[in-house]
């Protein structure tokens, strides 16, 4: 852990969290390795899910999975001696397809993993609980926090924190509404040269609505984003296809300026539809990931840890590109914290196959144990200062969020 600038004075809890663990870093990294080195999607993150669970039982915590209906999360649980607040550190280990640990969820889990260890090991005798929960199908629409929060995994939580890796460090970051959508188009199946009158095509309809997004471009919110793929094309190139699909997210500022913007999608659909004697349906693919409210109290004090072991941590920015996740939702049930370590040089798309790569080095391994001690600071602060979670849930009350 390098400084890059002058850091704060060290409190003893903080050298305590630093000692336990600067120990539990081989295995931190050992666990990060095994998750980035057999990538698994959505839903089929078991490899992940075991090694997990293993190193958490392995530590004294009380492990459950399933949980929640979602056959790869857990709740990893260690109750203190005395009532106290439950405090969750949030696990993601899905990976992306075709790229692998593009987002680096292998350091989410392992660093989080860690964290909960190191700060019920520097606290022994705790109050209140301590909670790992593990949150698979975080990319790809899959809302497993919102199915989890849903099923009642986050009843009783009174806070919970997590980071994530980047190519710069924040405090906290906001992050857009988004829907995940299909649109499915259905014509006429016809043979492509000998009678392609007698059909109406699909993937025709769907050219024609990329066309139509393309051009509402210009007269949406500089803050919106829509993109998409084509999922479904046609069989073979001699056959009109009667079926395509256009699988796509429409990101906004808020849940409400998303959703609005989903009708005016909707309406480009139908209009493709019309023009080319097809049908459409548009569905959602997976809930809607609403915006994030970062908990500002809490996240000072991460920025306050991180600062202290000497990296540069620097506030948020409003207008700053962003991407969604569904720890959105759970930010409007209660406090949480999400900022962001730099594991990779600056200018590293998220999502990449760059990403990927730096999310196995050292330097990654580094910079995630610095997180994990941030973030076990501000779990053994909630177990120990109890003005800090009235201050933080009263912020949470209030609405404000203020990047810093």
């Amino acid at each position: 852990m390098s400084a890059q600038s002058a850091a704060p004075a060290v409190s003893p809890l903080l050298e305590s969290l630093v000692t336990e663990i600067t120990a539990l870093r081989p295995r931190m990294e050992e666990v990060s390795l095994a998750v980035h080195g057999r990538p698994e999607l959505k839903f089929a993150e078991f490899h992940a899910r075991d090694v997990l669970t293993g190193w958490l039982a392995e530590a004294g915590f009380s492990v459950t999975s399933p949980v929640g209906g979602l056959d790869t999360a857990f709740v990893a649980v260690h109750a203190g001696g005395r009532p106290g607040p439950y405090v969750a550190v949030l696990a993601e280990y899905d990976a992306l397809p075709g790229v692998g640990h593009g987002c680096g969820h292998n350091l989410i889990a392992a660093g989080g993993a860690a964290a909960a260890i190191g700060a019920v090991r520097a606290l022994p005798g705790h109050s209140g609980t301590v909670a790992v929960i593990g949150t698979p199908g975080e990319e790809m629409g899959g809302a497993g926090k919102v199915r989890l929060a849903e099923a009642g995994v986050f009843d009783g939580v009174d806070a919970a924190v997590m980071f994530h890796p980047g190519d710069r460090s924040l405090t906290a970051a906001h992050a857009l509404a988004a829907a995940h959508l299909r649109v499915a188009f259905t014509g006429v199946s016809a043979h492509a040269a000998k009678s392609p009158w007698e059909g109406r095509s699909a993937l025709a309809a769907a050219q024609l609505f990329f066309n139509a997004l393309d051009t509402m471009r210009q007269f949406v919110p500089p803050s919106a984003r829509i993109h998409g793929i084509v999922s479904d094309g046609g069989q073979a190139p001699n056959v009109v296809p009667a079926h395509a699909a256009v699988d796509l997210y429409v990101r906004d500022r808020t849940a409400a300026s998303a959703r609005a913007l989903v009708e005016r999608v909707r309406a480009a659909a139908v209009g493709a539809a019309l023009a080319t004697e097809t049908q459409a349906e548009l569905s959602e693919t997976g809930p809607l990931y609403a915006e994030r409210r970062n908990n500002t109290v809490l996240a000072k004090r991460f920025g306050q840890a991180v600062r202290a072991l000497g990296v540069d941590i620097e506030p948020g920015d409003q207008d700053s590109p962003a991407g969604s996740s569904d720890i959105g939702n759970l930010s409007k049930l209660l406090p949480v914290i999400h900022p962001y370590i730099q594991v990779a040089p600056a200018g590293t798309p998220s999502h990449s196959e760059a990403m990927c790569a730096a999310a196995a080095t050292p330097f990654a391994h580094e910079r995630t144990q610095v997180a994990a001690t941030g973030l076990a600071t501000v779990v053994a602060e909630l177990l120990t200062e109890p003005g800090l979670l009235e201050a933080a849930r009263a912020e949470f009350a209030a609405g404000a969020e203020v990047l810093t």
